[in-house]
């Protein structure tokens, strides 16, 4: 991914009153070096970010990603982002992007071991061409977590809730699925229930009902996930939130991943079981996706 925007920003505290934060803003050169040696998020990956979708310089679902944003800094312990100043420099990467689909992505870190407050930056980036993953569909394997369902509320110091910088676990994930003969993987429980996929929310279909896996076992609310819940709410479609077995899996009508720059992306054959693909469906649901959505 070729970066071709990066934005230095000087975190201001929350309850900054302040209308314009441009004066907190540093451009920099995307190719240039920007961190310390001391940064904790290159360190330790201690810090937290987002990755939202852009179209035609529109910023998809900002306030959802900013929400989002907060809640994992608050899990994390770090100070609470002023969203306006951040909601600024989203709106100055989004004018940098241009036409066609981009990702913007927001990263907070814990900043210099022993520093007095937090690294931020912002960069923006043309998307990857996911054409062929939403209309030819992805293959799957079911990968264990390691932990049971239960895990997320009896230790929170896990942070499994939280969109930490801390992803090595999930990219050693989709390493697995590549040796497997698969596209992705959907992370499951010790005891056998569905959480989600490394970089991606899950959703079935059963006749006219949408489910996804209930966020109560650190799994994170997908944006991507929430809004298209919505459009298929306004076309009829009843959604659910549920604790699913992994036994359910086979028994779905039809399943997607969703992400906020891959959209959704229909899975064809879940551990070498085939699964029928909604081809008309799943390009109505990209055309949503790819509409602009505050």
């Amino acid at each position: 991914m070729a970066w071709h925007f990066a934005l230095m920003i000087d975190p201001a505290d929350s309850g900054d009153s302040r209308n314009d934060f441009a004066a907190t803003f540093t451009e920099v050169d995307p190719a240039a070096p920007a961190l310390t040696v001391g940064e904790l998020s290159t360190q330790r990956g201690d810090g937290i970010f987002e990755s939202i979708g852009v179209v035609d310089g529109h910023a998809q679902e900002v306030e959802a990603h900013l929400s989002r944003l907060a809640h994992s800094a608050g899990l994390c312990d770090l100070p609470h982002p002023h969203l306006e100043q951040w909601r600024q420099a989203v709106a100055l990467a989004a004018a940098a992007c241009g036409a066609g689909e981009a990702v913007i992505k927001l990263i907070l870190s814990r900043g210099i071991e022993h520093g007095p407050t937090p690294t931020a930056w912002v960069t923006a980036a043309p998307a990857a061409d996911f054409s062929a993953a939403r209309t030819r569909g992805i293959r799957v394997v079911t990968l264990d977590r390691g932990y049971a369902l239960d895990t997320p509320a009896r230790a929170p110091w896990l942070l499994l809730g939280a969109k930490t910088l801390s992803y090595a676990v999930n990219m050693a994930a989709l390493r697995e699925a590549h040796r497997r003969g698969a596209d992705d993987a959907i992370f499951t429980t010790s005891d056998a229930f569905v959480l989600e996929a490394p970089t991606a929310s899950l959703i079935l279909r059963r006749g006219t009902t949408f489910v996804t896996p209930a966020p109560n076992a650190g799994i994170l609310h997908g944006t991507t996930q929430l809004s298209l819940f919505e459009h298929l709410e306004a076309r009829g479609f009843e959604t659910a939130y549920e604790t699913i077995p992994v036994s359910e899996l086979h028994t779905a009508d039809a399943a997607w991943l969703l992400s906020s720059v891959r959209l959704a992306a229909p899975i064809t054959a879940i551990d070498e079981r085939e699964l029928e693909m909604d081809a008309a469906l799943t390009a109505s649901m990209n055309d949503y996706l790819l509409s602009p959505r505050d």
